[in-house]
């Protein structure tokens, strides 16, 4: 009973969904910035070590930034969920009562009797009052709750990750078509790490592929508009 009961939570996917979150957007934004700015510098320039500087020093820049800014995103939310379960506490200390009876309607209105729910209210506020309410009335658990470095870590490597494939094709790939190759490269990682990360977190495959592909190729259309229009020979 015990296994079938481990299988069965197994084939959920919310417990990743913090660190897949987090991981999926810095490798999408590696692969799309970085392949946009290269596309936008090939598009204006004929001279491959420019390129391969900007992109360099994209890449880098965008890692170190979705790294910090995550940080500091996700460090919010945890300043906000420990003055949130802090307030809870002083309000567990004065007001006993009525947190209790706050508790219990928050099982009535999730299904239980009232009479039931009271029972539930009681035993739960007697094994652990705090734990209780910020769970069932704040909403927070193991799950949903914030972790700044790992979020950071994630964003961070995985905007690397995605930020070399693009980093590679300037290096190797003939100038007289690069743009074209970087923005074919792109979709495909862009195509691949929709599939990859929908199939991780048990969604639909079709659907990620799409969204991923299609507003990809807005942005690197613009961006090599963008180049075409400032028509450079950086030399």
């Amino acid at each position: 009973m015990a296994e079938d009961i481990d299988d069965y939570l197994e084939n959920h996917y919310i417990h990743r969904s913090n660190w897949l979150r987090a991981a999926v957007l810095g490798a999408n934004d590696g692969i799309l910035s970085t392949a946009s700015l290269a596309i936008g510098v090939a598009a204006a320039s004929d001279i491959r070590e420019p390129l391969v500087l900007a992109t360099l020093a994209g890449m880098v820049a965008g890692a170190l930034s979705m790294a910090a800014g995550e940080y500091v995103s996700v460090s919010s939310q945890t300043d906000i969920e420990k003055a949130d379960i802090e307030r809870e506490r002083i309000e567990l200390e004065e007001m006993p009562e009525i947190e209790l009876q706050r508790l219990t309607e928050i099982y009535e209105n999730r299904g239980l009797k009232k009479e039931t729910a009271a029972i539930v209210a009681k035993e739960l506020t007697e094994k652990d009052a705090l734990a209780a309410h910020i769970r069932d009335e704040l909403g927070l658990n193991e799950i949903s709750k914030a972790k700044p470095i790992q979020a950071a870590l994630a964003s961070g490597a995985a905007f690397t990750a995605g930020g070399i494939l693009p980093f590679m094709v300037t290096l190797f790939l003939p100038l007289n078509s690069m743009e074209y190759s970087l923005y074919g490269f792109a979709l495909f990682f862009l195509i691949l790490l929709g599939a990859v990360s929908a199939k991780t977190g048990g969604s639909s495959i079709g659907k990620a592929i799409l969204r991923i592909t299609f507003w990809g190729t807005i942005a690197m259309g613009l961006t090599a508009v963008v180049g075409y229009l400032f028509n450079l020979n950086i030399s």
